[in-house]
C-alpha cells in the first residue's frame, strides 16, 4: 500500500511525551517539539492491524514469547544485514538504554570507568554515571562537519583500562554509518586492550541514500566474541512506547549475568501488545520502511537547502542515516546556554542542546526530521524569523 507521510497525525490526545512533556523540558508548551528520537509518523498498516486483533481478544494476561518472535528478528537481521543470530543467544528488555544501565552495573565496578565516542546522545552519560562508574570520552573529529575517528585518542584510552566501550553504530547524532575498516581498527583495538564492546545498533535500519550499514559483529574474523549488540524495532517502526528490545550476547556467561538482573525484577516477558507489534514489524513492515526511507531523504535534503539558501550561518552535512540532524550554529555567536534559550524562546523551537551529547560542545542543537515536511518548514521558518529578528 502507498503511505503518506505528509499527513499531519494529531498527537493531543496522544500522551506523548515529544509534546506533553514541553513544559517539563523546555519551561514553555508554546513551541515545536522536534528533540526526542521518535516519528510523527503512523507505524506500518500491517502492525496497526495485527494489534488491533490483539486488542480485540479483549484478555491482557502475562504474555508468553513463542519461537516465532526470535524468528521473526533472526530472519530480519539474515535478510538485511546477512547475520546469522544464534536464538539461544538473545534475550529481552524493555529498551536498549535499560540494557547498556545493566551491562554496565553488571560487568563493571564501582572503581572501574566506560569509553564513550562523543558527541553521543546523553544516555551513554547516564547509563554509565548512575552507577557511579566515571565517563572516558574519545571525542569524534570534525572537519567540515564529517566525523571522522581518532583512533590515536581511541588507543590512548582504551590503554587507560576501560572494561566497556559503548559503541553507537550508525551513530547518534553526527549520522555516520561506519565502514568496515573503521569497524575494523574499532574491534582489533578492543581485542588488544581487552575491553568488551556493547554495540548500539537500534538505528541500524534507518540507513540513508545507499549506504551500507556493516554490524559491529562482522568487522573481523572474532569479533563477535567481544561484542554485546543492543537492537530494537522501535526506532525503525515508530514502536518506542511499546517498549521492547533485545541484547544478542556471544557467550552464556554474559548472557545470564544479564537475564539474572530481569530475573530478580520479574521482568520476564514483553507486554501483549509489544510481543505482537515487534512481530509483524520484523515479518510485514518492510514496505512501509521502503517508502519512509526515501521520505527521510527528501526531508534531509530540504533542510540542507533551506539552510544554505536562507539561514547559510547553520551548517548542515546531510546525514548518512537516523533521522536526526546535527546543527551547527557556531557562527549564530551564542555559547550553548545562550543557543538553547535563542531556540525555545525566539525561535520557539524544542530541540535538543549539542551541550548533552558532549558537555564540552558549544554550538550545536540536533533536530528531529522525523515529521511531515510541512511541519519541518514551519519550523525551519521560525528559525530564519527569529535570527532575523536578532
Amino acid at each position: 500500500m502507498k503511505y503518506n507521510f505528509d499527513e499531519i497525525v494529531d498527537r493531543s490526545n496522544n500522551y506523548a511525551a515529544k509534546y506533553d512533556e514541553r513544559k517539563k523540558k523546555f519551561g514553555t508548551e508554546d513551541l515545536l517539539p522536534l528533540w526526542i528520537a521518535d516519528m510523527d509518523f503512523k507505524t506500518a498498516q500491517p502492525i496497526i492491524d495485527a494489534l488491533e486483533e490483539r486488542a480485540k481478544q479483549g484478555i491482557f494476561g502475562y504474555t508468553y514469547r513463542p519461537d516465532s518472535y526470535y524468528e521473526a528478528i533472526c530472519q530480519w537481521q539474515l535478510k538485511r544485514n546477512h547475520r546469522f543470530i544464534d536464538k539461544s543467544m538473545i534475550s529481552f528488555s524493555p529498551g536498549v538504554v535499560p540494557s547498556m544501565s545493566v551491562l554496565v552495573r553488571e560487568l563493571t565496578e564501582s572503581t572501574d570507568c566506560v569509553l564513550i565516542q562523543t558527541p553521543v546522545y546523553s544516555e551513554f552519560y547516564d547509563v554509565v554515571e548512575n552507577w557511579g562508574r566515571r565517563v572516558i570520552e574519545n571525542p569524534l573529529i570534525e572537519k567540515a562537519g564529517k566525523y571522522s575517528i581518532d583512533f590515536n585518542d581511541l588507543e590512548s584510552k582504551l590503554a587507560m583500562g576501560p572494561k566497556l566501550f559503548i559503541f553507537c553504530n550508525p551513530h547518534n547524532p553526527v549520522g555516520r554509518v561506519w565502514s568496515k575498516e573503521e569497524l575494523k581498527n574499532i574491534v582489533e583495538l578492543c581485542i588488544k586492550y581487552n575491553v568488551i564492546i556493547i554495540a548500539d545498533e537500534i538505528h541500524s535500519d534507518l540507513i540513508l541514500w545507499g549506504n551500507e550499514f556493516t554490524p559491529t559483529v562482522h568487522a573481523c574474523e572474532g569479533a563477535e566474541k567481544h561484542i554485546i549488540t543492543c537492537l530494537a524495532a522501535s526506532k525503525t517502526f515508530n514502536l518506542a512506547g511499546l517498549q521492547a528490545s533485545v541484547a544478542i550476547f556471544p557467550n552464556k556467561e554474559l548472557k545470564h549475568k544479564f537475564d539474572y538482573v530481569w530475573k530478580g525484577m520479574d521482568i520476564l516477558r514483553n507486554n501483549c501488545f509489544s510481543l505482537v507489534a515487534t512481530e509483524a514489524a520484523y515479518k510485514y513492515g518492510e514496505e512501509w520502511l521502503s517508502q519512509l526511507i526515501p521520505y527521510l531523504e527528501q526531508n534531509m535534503l530540504f533542510i540542507d537547502q533551506y539552510l544554505k539558501e536562507n539561514i547559510p550561518q547553520i551548517k548542515f552535512t546531510i546525514p548518512e542515516s537516523t533521522y536526526l540532524g546535527w546543527l551547527d550554529c557556531r557562527e549564530l555567536n551564542m555559547m550553548q546556554q545562550e543557543l538553547n534559550g535563542f531556540m525555545i524562546n525566539k525561535a520557539k523551537l524544542g530541540l535538543n542542546g549539542g551541550n548533552t551529547f558532549a558537555r564540552s560542545l558549544e554550538g550545536y542543537m540536533r533536530i528531529n526530521a522525523a515529521c511531515p515536511r510541512s511541519i519541518l518548514k514551519q519550523a525551519l521558518e521560525q528559525l530564519k524569523r527569529a535570527i532575523a529578528e536578532g
